[in-house]
């Protein structure tokens, strides 16, 4: 379904237009570069982000990422690798898929090497873990196995995943504007989250985030091109005059300063180019977590397989939402390129285990480029080349606060939520599972969660009603993987 009207189609006049088929798609070339600049002002906070979740966590030895035993000494590594294999990766994505899809570290699979990797081996060894992982699953795509999988899921469940992604990105952004708030101790409170801080909005630059999502949805509205793009820039520039007349400073880890930026402090401190530091990359060692996490082989399998079901089917459910965002799905909602999306965003998985920031993966923020015109690869090249200036730009990719650029998410929500009528409510053996998908994941915060609960609840109805010729034998092994995968915490107790 395509969201956004396009200008009329032109006649290829270029080479840039032909071998990206940016006519065909009914896109132009200021479509691409606005679509790409804004998908990289959506994604910028990974560089920042990133190195906060792995550059505090000691490992198994005491030491840091990139910085020995010093606590955040090894974050301007982190930050420079962080923006280099984004910047690579992507421009991969552009040119060999042809696919307006970015890629970064992907977060929660940084949560988790973070927290649950490197705290039980070493640093080197948690990233050995992620390259093996990368291998595998560029294994099961050359073989054909994880196309496969993804051409036996049910059409219908295929757009639930869309819908539920939507939902998702909405409460990221919600989130991660401060509009939403999670309350810590949500056990002893009738609701989990709540509106601002104790149930009010709170701050200036809460007032940035309403601002920028009014501007950007009058504009919208008004089919105004560039509608997100000068929604983000604007609302930019009101957080740098908020911040040099307030000096609000950002919220600290402690939860002090709540009237501060969420993220990054939109200032310039610091010189602008930044000589990179690459100390991460190939600090990895493939097998020396089999040796070194308590449990031996078998946790380390399990910790590896964790890794590989949550990138298997996060990306598959990224790039159709995408795909279906930017109308290039076709009738069983698949994208084009379908291969080659899925071997770039194998070899990401390798690339940021070899470069000591953690795996890299299909990024759902794509959808803010594609709101803004994004239908080929040429954007994704744009988005690659801006991650690469960021290496020698943190100053500035920091000014962006998350308050100014998270309003294209909710935006974007909205955009994918409207596929919703796709879906057959009138019938059980479909709904119920596309429901699951669809609330689970903005309920989980995560999306391998909603899909998990999709699958596993589609093949039991379908068991239920006696219709198992209806379920393709490959969903039966997805619905076991995914057994195991929920499972996870009692089997790892019992390793251990």
């Amino acid at each position: 379904m395509r969201i956004v009207n396009s200008p009329a189609q032109p006649r290829a006049t270029s080479g840039i237009d032909s071998f990206f088929k940016i006519s065909a798609r009914g896109s132009t070339i200021g479509q691409e570069l606005r679509g790409g600049l804004v998908t990289f002002l959506t994604m910028a906070y990974i560089v920042v982000l990133n190195p906060l979740i792995l550059g505090y966590v000691p490992d198994s030895e005491g030491n840091f990422l990139g910085g020995g035993t010093d606590p955040g000494s090894g974050i301007p590594a982190i930050a420079a690798g962080t923006a280099l294999i984004a910047g690579l990766l992507t421009i991969l994505m552009g040119s060999v898929a042809n696919f307006p899809l970015a890629l970064a570290t992907g977060l929660g699979l940084n949560v988790f090497v973070a927290n649950t990797i490197a705290r039980q081996s070493t640093w080197s060894d948690a990233m050995g873990l992620v390259v093996l992982e990368g291998i595998v699953i560029l294994v099961l795509v050359l073989t054909g196995f994880r196309t496969a999988v993804f051409h036996a899921v049910p059409r219908q469940l295929k757009v639930a995943i869309s819908v539920g992604i939507g939902l998702f990105i909405t409460l990221v952004g919600l989130v991660d504007a401060r509009f939403v708030t999670r309350i810590p101790d949500a056990f002893t409170t009738t609701v989990p989250v709540q509106l601002g801080v104790d149930s009010h909005l709170l701050g200036w630059p809460v007032l940035v985030f309403v601002v920028g999502l009014a501007l950007m949805v009058g504009l919208w509205v008004r089919k105004v091109r560039g509608a997100i793009l000068i929604g983000i820039l604007a609302s930019t520039v009101l957080a740098v005059i908020v911040e040099a007349i307030g000096d609000l400073g950002a919220v600290q880890s402690d939860g002090s300063n709540p009237n501060g930026w969420a993220l990054s402090v939109p200032s310039l401190d610091g010189s602008v180019f930044d000589k990179p530091d690459f100390a991460t990359l190939g600090e990895f060692n493939l097998f020396g977590a089999f040796d070194s996490v308590e449990g031996g082989i078998l946790a380390a399998v399990l910790l590896v397989f964790t890794l590989l079901l949550a990138d298997f089917f996060d990306t598959m459910g990224t790039m159709t939402a995408i795909g279906a965002e930017a109308g290039l799905n076709d009738e069983q909602g698949i994208p084009p390129n379908t291969q080659r999306i899925l071997i770039v965003d194998s070899v990401a998985a390798i690339a940021g285990g070899a470069g000591g920031v953690s795996s890299n993966t299909s990024y759902i923020e794509s959808a803010s480029g594609v709101g803004e015109g994004a239908r080929t690869g040429l954007a994704s090249i744009v988005t690659g080349v801006l991650f690469l200036l960021a290496m020698f730009l943190t100053p500035l990719v920091g000014a962006i606060p998350s308050e100014a650029a998270v309003p294209a998410l909710v935006l974007v929500g909205f955009m994918m939520m409207q596929q919703v009528g796709d879906i057959d409510w009138r019938d059980p053996e479909i709904a119920i599972p596309a429901f699951l998908t669809i609330v689970l994941m903005p309920f989980t915060y995560s999306i391998s969660v909603g899909i998990g609960a999709g699958f596993l609840a589609f093949v039991l109805l379908k068991v239920v009603m006696g219709k198992l010729r209806d379920v393709h034998p490959l969903m039966w092994i997805v619905a076991v993987l995914f057994v195991v995968y929920f499972a996870y915490s009692p089997i790892s107790s019992w390793i251990n």
